[in-house]
């Protein structure tokens, strides 16, 4: 029997929270190192994974099933393919970096790691999942730790507010999808929750047209999609660093992934019928998040906008239905993802020390943290898409394919590029360049070498897409050609 991977992978950060909650409270060294071992080995192993899937063969891979409880047709089934394995790597770096980034967390850190191991866990499993029912488990538990992580370790200012605020969009978006959920269960007369089966399932062009908008919009409120965005900027400003990181680089990619493995591909019809709308609602995403990110004073609330504006272009890409698209956009969660990691990993670095985020207050920080600025600066690069970094590989073909579907609508994206720019090269001027306040002069110290190594490995992996696009590209289009298949027997 092959070794089971994929449930390693899955558990691996549950049972290091069990472990971690189970240590003395007061052996803080222990418990950071406990973390860090375990975070290191999901790392691993989410890389094995990544190296040793098979694009020649394509389709899904490393394929686990359990039944569970099978009079209803629930198992743990189990599977990556060329969209879900970069997502899987992604997590993998982020959990490890998120780790390492919250080292110096002091108040509680056998409950922090454990939550954010647990947070870990679910998003793993929505990666991994085949089976309908088992992926709304482990979105579930995906989303319950976030408002425990933000409530109690967050901003002190807005931490209770924003925590409630993201819950109840999360939960309330994703009970709608549930229902769409079963309403293919019982539809389709098969009397499985195995995605695989689903999809050979036939629904009628009525059922696919009425049930897809809530399934697909259910799932994309974790997507950031307007109107249902507002929860995040809050939710990122709130969150400690770590779980930012989190948030942002992966969370936010769950409802995007969702949205596309159970509403388009599973009812393609209904992404038919209903494309002009996504599509609509996602250019607003792209102009609109870029424009308000740029009247922001506040870094986090900076980055959590321009989030909603990279993340409208996954849903851009998607809602084109067409393979550069789609190829662009599941690039774009995995440059996404470690992009948002590093801006907020350097955002929570600068904050740390100078205890303000607010722009206008900050300056001269290249002159104390030097590292910090040259990664924010790669980040910011990779934000504008500039060629030679991951940004570009993904949102080029974006731009593809919005273009052969509504090219007015690619013209309009494009605003988003300049307006990207902007405020990035003026958050890097005014945050990093010109005369340091005198108050800061002589108190801002250095970041230590796990900081160092932290944006080191977010900097490289962005760098290494935008150099060599081959490590992840034919990966990802194997996985697209699948969908393209779907789409194309139902045209």
């Amino acid at each position: 029997m092959a070794f089971p991977i994929l449930s390693v992978i899955i558990f691996t950060p549950l049972v290091a929270a069990l472990i971690l909650l189970m240590m003395p409270a007061d052996r803080k060294t222990e418990i950071r190192m406990t973390a860090l071992v375990s975070a290191a080995f999901a790392l691993i192993l989410s890389l094995w994974v990544y190296l040793s899937y098979d694009q020649a063969a394509a389709g899904y891979q490393f394929i686990e099933k359990y039944a569970w409880l099978p009079q209803f047709g629930i198992s743990l089934h189990l599977g990556v393919d060329g969209i879900s394995t970069p997502l899987v790597l992604l997590t993998g770096v982020v959990m490890f970096t998120g780790v390492i980034i919250s080292w110096g967390i002091d108040d509680r850190p056998r409950e922090f790691f454990a939550f954010l191991f647990i947070l870990a866990s679910g998003v793993f499993g929505v990666f991994v999942a085949l089976d309908l029912f088992m992926l709304f488990f482990f979105y579930e538990i995906a989303v319950f730790p976030m408002y425990l992580l933000i409530a109690i370790w967050g901003w002190v200012k807005t931490r209770e507010y924003a925590a409630m605020k993201l819950t109840l969009y999360l939960f309330i978006g994703s009970v709608v999808a549930l229902v769409g959920a079963l309403a293919m269960y019982f539809n389709s007369g098969l009397g499985t929750f195995d995605m695989l089966m689903l999809e050979t399932a036939n629904f009628s062009a009525k059922f696919q047209q009425i049930w897809f908008l809530p399934v697909f919009m259910g799932f994309a409120v974790l997507g950031g999609i307007f109107p249902f965005h507002n929860w995040s900027p809050d939710g990122h400003v709130a969150a400690p660093t770590a779980v930012s990181m989190f948030h942002a680089g992966v969370l936010m990619k769950l409802g995007a992934f969702a949205a596309l493995r159970v509403g388009i591909m599973l009812l393609p019809l209904g992404a038919i019928y209903w494309q002009p709308l996504i599509l609509g609602l996602a250019i607003v995403n792209v102009v609109y998040g870029a424009f308000i990110a740029m009247t922001q004073t506040d870094l986090k609330y900076m980055i959590g906008f321009s989030s909603v504006s990279h993340m409208g272009l996954v849903m851009l890409g998607f809602a084109t239905l067409t393979q550069d698209g789609m190829i662009g956009a599941s690039v774009q969660m995995f440059s996404h993802g470690a992009m948002t990691a590093l801006f907020f990993a350097a955002t929570g670095m600068v904050y740390d020390r100078a205890h303000t985020r607010q722009i206008p207050e900050l300056g001269g920080m290249f002159k104390a943290l030097p590292y910090v600025g040259v990664t924010f600066i790669i980040g910011g690069l990779v934000s504008m898409g500039m060629p030679g970094f991951s940004g570009f590989v993904a949102e080029f073909p974006i731009f593809m394919g919005v273009w052969r579907v509504a090219p007015w609508m690619a013209i309009l994206a494009v605003i988003s590029i300049v307006i990207t720019a902007a405020y990035i090269m003026l958050a890097v001027r005014r945050t990093f360049f010109g005369e340091m306040p005198k108050e800061f002069e002589g108190h801002i110290g250095p970041i230590s070498f796990m900081d160092k190594f932290a944006l080191t490995l977010l900097s490289t992996l962005m760098i290494g897409l935008g150099m060599f696009p081959a490590v992840m590209v034919p990966m990802v289009k194997t996985g697209v050609e699948h969908i393209m298949e779907i789409l194309k027997v139902v045209k």
